[in-house]
């Protein structure tokens, strides 16, 4: 039998300054270990960090995401990468989370530093895979990405 282990501000704390010294800009924290069924994980983010459209197919892979702290962009796109629905989910706002059915295509944009998210999924881990990634967005490393963040940004203000 395991510990409980406790989000707390110890936690936002080491991953918001993980999250700013990893290139990438993002800091996962698994409370699950690979081969467990359900995927638990705080994600601390920062406003840089890019967050490509993408989608899960799978019919087991639905995800829940919760912001704990600060202030997200949730973008909704429809097959030919048009924004479908947008929504500000914010820590302690009208709306804090989303909970997102398989094949919907969804980003995510970090309006505030030091931002943290909690994220509920099926595992096991299965990197993006053939037709979850929309051809009409750039992978993150693509040297259009930056432009495509900035773009992704200014629906939000």
């Amino acid at each position: 039998m395991g510990t409980p282990r406790f989000l707390d501000q110890a936690l936002f704390a080491d991953l918001a300054e993980k999250a700013a010294a990893n290139p990438r800009q993002r800091q996962h924290h698994n409370f699950h270990a690979m081969e467990e069924p359900c995927h638990r994980m705080a994600v601390g983010l920062q406003p840089t960090t890019y967050i490509p459209p993408h989608r899960h197919l799978s019919a087991d892979k639905a995800e829940s995401l919760l912001v704990l702290k600060g202030r997200l962009g949730l973008l909704i796109f429809d097959e030919d990468g048009k924004v479908c629905d947008k929504r500000e989910l914010v820590a302690g706002g009208d709306c804090i989370g989303v909970d997102l059915p398989p094949g919907v295509f969804h980003a995510l944009v970090v309006l505030e530093p030091d931002s943290l998210l909690f994220e509920c999924k099926a595992g096991p881990y299965r990197p993006v895979g053939e037709g979850e990634q929309p051809a009409w967005a750039p992978r993150e490393g693509d040297p259009a990405a930056a432009d495509y963040l900035a773009w992704m940004r200014s629906l939000f203000g």
